[in-house]
C-alpha cells in the first residue's frame, strides 16, 4: 500500500470510529433536499481533532503532494472530508501561488454541492487566495453569472475574508449589483451575508445601498444585510414604502 492510501485509509478510519448518528441527524435538518450532501456525522470537535492530527503528519511534504491528498479526499463526496481537504488547503496559504487558482477554482465547480461545502472552501482558503491576489476579481464576475447555483453563492462568500482584512469594499458592490435580483435564496443569503459582514466596517454604505435597492432586493438578502444595523436603521430598512 502507498504511504498516500495508508493516510487515507487511516483518516477514514478513524472518522468511521466517530461516527454519530443523532448528530448526523440534527446537522441533516439544516441541508435542504435539493442540495446534494453526503454526511457521516462526526461532531466538530472530533473532526478538527482529526484534521489538525494528519496534517502535522504531512504538512513537510510538497504543496502539489498535499493537493493531490486532498483531491482523493474530495472525490469521496462525504463533507467532512471536504472539509478536511478545504481545511488543509487553507493552512496552505502562506504558500499559494497564482497558479494554484486552477486548483482551487476546480474543487469549487467540481466538489461544492451544498452550502456547508461552498462556505467552508470560500471563507478560507479560496478566500485567502483572492485577498492575496486581488487580480482574480474578474473571475469572481464569471462566477456571478453563472448557471451553478454555488458558483453565484461563492462569487459573495468569497469577498468576506477580504472584508475581514480591511481591502477595499468596491467589489463587494459589485457583486451585489450583479447578484441583486437573483432568484435563489442560497444566493440571496449568500450576498446578503457578504453585505452584512460589510456593514461591520461602513454600516452607512450599507444602509445607502439598501435603501437605493429595497424596492427591487429580495426580502431575504435584504434582511441578512441589515442584521447589524442599528434598530433605527433597520427599520428604515424593512419599512414598506
Amino acid at each position: 500500500m502507498s504511504e498516500k492510501n495508508r493516510i487515507l485509509q487511516e483518516i477514514r478510519k478513524e472518522l468511521l470510529e466517530k461516527v454519530d448518528e443523532e448528530y448526523r441527524n440534527s446537522v441533516r435538518r439544516f441541508i435542504k433536499p435539493d442540495q446534494k450532501v453526503k454526511l457521516l456525522g462526526v461532531k466538530t470537535t472530533l473532526f478538527r481533532e482529526i484534521t489538525r492530527k494528519y496534517f502535522s503528519a504531512i504538512k513537510d511534504r510538497p504543496k502539489q503532494e498535499i493537493f493531490g491528498l486532498c483531491e482523493k479526499l474530495l472525490e469521496s463526496g462525504y463533507l467532512e472530508e471536504l472539509g478536511i481537504a478545504f481545511d488543509w488547503a487553507f493552512r496552505l496559504r502562506k504558500t499559494f501561488e497564482k497558479k494554484d487558482f486552477a486548483v482551487l477554482e476546480s474543487w469549487l465547480k467540481k466538489y461544492v454541492t451544498n452550502w456547508a461545502a461552498c462556505d467552508s472552501l470560500c471563507g478560507r482558503a479560496l478566500g485567502h487566495f483572492i485577498c492575496q491576489f486581488p487580480e482574480y476579481f474578474p473571475r469572481l464576475k464569471k462566477w456571478a453569472v453563472s448557471k451553478n447555483r454555488w458558483l453565484r453563492r461563492a462569487s459573495a462568500v468569497v469577498l468576506i475574508y477580504s472584508i475581514r482584512k480591511n481591502k477595499p469594499l468596491e467589489p463587494v458592490f459589485e457583486i451585489a449589483d450583479i447578484l441583486l435580483l437573483d432568484k435563489d435564496d442560497m444566493v440571496q443569503k449568500g450576498y446578503g451575508w457578504m453585505l452584512k459582514v460589510a456593514s461591520d466596517r461602513d454600516p452607512n454604505r450599507v444602509f445607502e445601498y439598501v435603501m437605493k435597492h429595497k424596492k427591487i432586493m429580495p426580502r431575504t438578502a435584504l434582511r441578512y444585510a441589515i442584521e447589524k444595523l442599528s434598530p433605527d436603521l433597520k427599520k428604515q430598512a424593512m419599512a414598506k414604502d
